[in-house]
């Protein structure tokens, strides 16, 4: 039979390396992979690929994104480029200015380390947008800042207490600032426009554009529910879905609401089945059981210190409750579903990890793949658990680098012993843990090939600071490995992930072969060309 496509004329990295040089494909299939004989399966109809030289791999997978909520921010007020106040300010009054006729100002994505401790105010708001609400969440949106007009809206007074799961940053006197950390973000959230379901869809299929651009063939969606203002993006996945607008592969991390308990796990089930459909389906459970190391609520087994190097009486937040939650995973886990965990501090991933021992010891082997997402401080006792409990480790490589969030946020707060602690790619892969790899986009950069690059170099690319942590870099293999094949794995995808006879034709090719350069200019690569079951999903004006 001969092929539909053929490509040839380059390196094609296989699990055994890059040992062939062409491969075949007929329908959604790889047919054939090998070198100079795979080209008799060209026949009058097939198409033919020139390499060029350039590498040939399986399609990238993110197990740890929100499209739907970074399709939305780019086309609102988006501030990630912005790296000042002033920039960010002036970003807010022009997006203002340009759309009067917008009820709320929103969108998000500003940085941290642009404001005084991460937490700017409202009256900066009030300067530039007096007389209409504003809500912006910041770039790892675990917090939000909003200006005078969405507190009163809201009904936030000095009178409003806490959340349980979040708090008001307020002044001297008590006034709410108008910077909420997470739960509190629900307050202003809950009430801002909700886009429409031809807005939730547009956003999808842009992002789904924007990410086919990087090379991602496959993705897990990380917050498939309502939360804190997010739009949840179960219709617009299902309506894509069956009108075969979808060309990712999609796997849903349903929400667990962090408000209730083991009564919400037949809703679950409901909607398990409900949104599955054709490439998108609903088989995983997100469970965020902290916050972030920059707001204070990242859950760690010993205080946070203060800005003096002295132990407060702040531990973080745990959004579930420990004691139930190795109950809620067991059940979870006898039902089928994935366990996909928000785990930062490491007072999270032991919770985490004792609760996949819980349902290991309850319900015996399974396959459902449990994996811990984001890692940032990780007990060294608790690194070899993870393989031997068959727990992924769900990495977000561009975190592991030295930038103004982590050493002017971040390290200060955890010492110097538990900062030594962080991203520990490398003693997680040596204890021999199955690494899978993303991005949680719109938090972060969804292209694989930075992520790739400050995993190798633990160093922002372009930046020319210190090696962040160096005996946790890995292997430019063991990167692109986490970002396909391990993805692949936490995604339920076995016959993607890997270039072989069988598997579905997921590639992508970049613009070179990034193993022919140094290290240092792996993050120069760029994607040429996407396919996704051997369609063609994705060309570079120059490929």
């Amino acid at each position: 039979m001969h092929a539909d496509l053929l490509f040839t004329g380059g390196p094609v990295l296989t699990p055994e390396g890059r040992t062939a040089t062409a491969v075949a494909v007929t329908g959604d299939r790889i047919t054939a992979v090998g070198n100079a004989e795979v080209h008799d399966l060209i026949g009058p109809g097939t198409e033919v690929v020139d390499l060029a030289g350039r590498l040939l791999l399986p399609g990238f997978q993110d197990a740890h994104v929100h499209p739907l909520p970074a399709g939305l921010e780019l086309s609102q007020c988006d501030l990630t480029g912005a790296k000042t106040a002033e920039d960010t300010l002036a970003a807010v009054r022009a997006y203002a200015e340009a759309h009067p006729d917008r009820e709320w100002i929103t969108g998000g994505g500003w940085s941290m380390e642009a404001f005084e401790g991460g937490t700017p105010t409202k009256e900066l708001l009030d300067a530039v947008v007096p007389d209409r609400p504003v809500y912006l969440p910041n770039r790892d949106h675990h917090g939000a800042w909003v200006n005078s007009r969405a507190l009163e809206l809201a009904g936030v007074t000095r009178d409003t207490p806490d959340p349980a799961d979040g708090r008001f940053e307020r002044d001297a006197s008590g006034e709410p600032t108008g910077m909420l950390q997470e739960g509190a973000m629900q307050y202003v959230g809950r009430i801002t426009p909700p886009a429409t379901p031809a807005d939730r869809l547009a956003a999808l299929l842009h992002a789904q554009r924007h990410l086919h651009a990087l090379g991602i063939t496959a993705w897990q969606d990380a917050l498939v529910g309502a939360f804190a203002g997010m739009e949840d993006p179960s219709e617009a996945y299902l309506t894509a879905a069956r009108d075969g607008s979808l060309t990712a592969r999609v796997v849903a991390a349903l929400w667990w609401d962090r408000a209730r308990g083991a009564e919400q796990i037949p809703e679950l089930v409901e909607r398990r089945a409900a949104l599955s459909h054709g490439r998108f389906r609903a088989t995983s459970v997100k469970l965020m059981l902290d916050g972030v190391a920059e707001n204070g609520t990242a859950s760690l087994l010993d205080p946070y210190l203060d800005t003096c190097g002295c132990a407060t009486a702040n531990r973080g937040t745990s959004f579930i409750d420990p004691t139930q939650l190795p109950a809620y995973v067991t059940e979870l886990d006898s039902l089928g579903f994935q366990c996909h965990f928000h785990a930062l501090g490491d007072r999270a991933v032991r919770d985490a990890l004792d609760a996949v021992e819980a349902a290991r010891k309850a319900n015996g082997p399974s396959d459902t793949r449990p994996h811990l997402a984001h890692l940032q401080v990780v007990h060294p006792d608790d690194v070899p658990r993870f393989a031997r409990l068959g727990a992924t480790a769900n990495i977000q490589p561009l975190w592991a680098a030295h930038e103004p969030q982590m050493d002017e946020l971040t390290i200060p707060f955890l010492g110097a012993e538990r900062a030594t602690w962080q991203y520990p790619f490398g003693a997680l892969l040596r204890s021999g843990a199955q690494l899978a790899a993303g991005s949680d986009w719109p938090v972060s950069s969804p292209d694989p090939l930075q992520g790739i690059h400050v995993a190798v170099n633990r160093v922002i690319p372009e930046e020319a600071g210190p090696v962040f942590l160096p005996a946790e870099r890995i292997g430019l293999t063991a990167a692109l490995t986490a970002y396909t094949a391990g993805s692949a794995y936490a995604n339920h995808l076995d016959d993607t992930g890997s270039v072989r006879e069988g598997a579905l034709a997921d590639l992508v090719i970049l613009d070179r072969d990034p193993f022919d350069g140094p290290p240092e200019a792996i993050a120069e690569t760029k994607v040429a060309l996407t396919y996704v079951g051997g369609e063609r999903v994705h060309a570079a004006p120059d490929a």
